[in-house]
């Protein structure tokens, strides 16, 4: 039966920096960004435990930046789908810094209110960030053959929807995921691709050793 292994892209410019990194501003990754996906390349290239047959990225540069990193050691050429791109900020808040955003934008709504309102002003609504995933994943899933392992390099908001989709829980609240740059998270089909069970999630077995963030001055 197919199966899909999500990974989340590695530390970005926009997380340490404190912007909203949409696919218009976003800059990729971190010095330990890049370190973290070749760590990630390095052991997948000597275990040899993710047989892949597809790799995809989304249009963001932290994405793209992590699937270069991981084509090599899966000899694979990188797929662009920019359905799985991040939650879309929107034309005017995009690359704007989260104090900013926060100053400018005072009565925002709780991202956890209703889904057809909530999100960025002017951005992608929660619910149209969730059809938009589910749209993106399964046209994925429905050009998987049996043995396709396909590996996605993408964000935390595209994991938790694909999380909640593929194991058929509510789609926003009853728990929060907090996905780690360059883990994998592995779903495996056990019903010709209509039924999913978790095999991993947040595995970063490969990050011993490594900062768990780039540090910045105080401000």
């Amino acid at each position: 039966m197919p199966r899909l292994v999500l990974v989340r892209h590695g530390e970005s410019n926009a997380t340490v920096e404190r912007f909203i990194g949409g696919h218009r501003t976003c800059t990729g990754l971190t010095e330990l960004g890049f370190r973290q996906a070749a760590a990630l390349a390095q052991r997948l290239g000597e275990t040899g435990e993710v047989a892949a047959t597809r790799l995809i990225s989304s249009h963001f540069p932290r994405a793209r930046q992590t699937a270069a990193a991981l084509a090599p050691a899966l000899g694979l050429e990188i797929e662009e789908l920019a359905g799985f791109g991040e939650h879309d900020p929107g034309p005017d808040v995009d690359g704007m810094s989260y104090t900013d955003y926060a100053a400018t934008y005072p009565d925002r709504r709780p991202w956890d209110e209703n889904p057809y309102i909530s999100g960025f002003v002017g951005g992608e609504s929660i619910a149209r960030f969730q059809l938009r995933i589910g749209e993106a994943l399964h046209s994925l899933i429905d050009t998987l053959q049996p043995d396709d392992v396909a590996v996605v390099a993408c964000h935390g908001g595209v994991i938790d929807s694909a999380f909640r989709q593929l194991l058929a829980v509510p789609l926003t609240g009853v728990f929060e995921l907090h996905t780690l740059n360059t883990s994998l998270s592995e779903f495996e089909s056990t019903q010709h691709a209509t039924r999913w069970k978790l095999v991993r999630y947040n595995d970063v077995a490969h990050l011993a050793g490594l900062p768990p963030r780039t540090e910045t001055p105080p401000t």
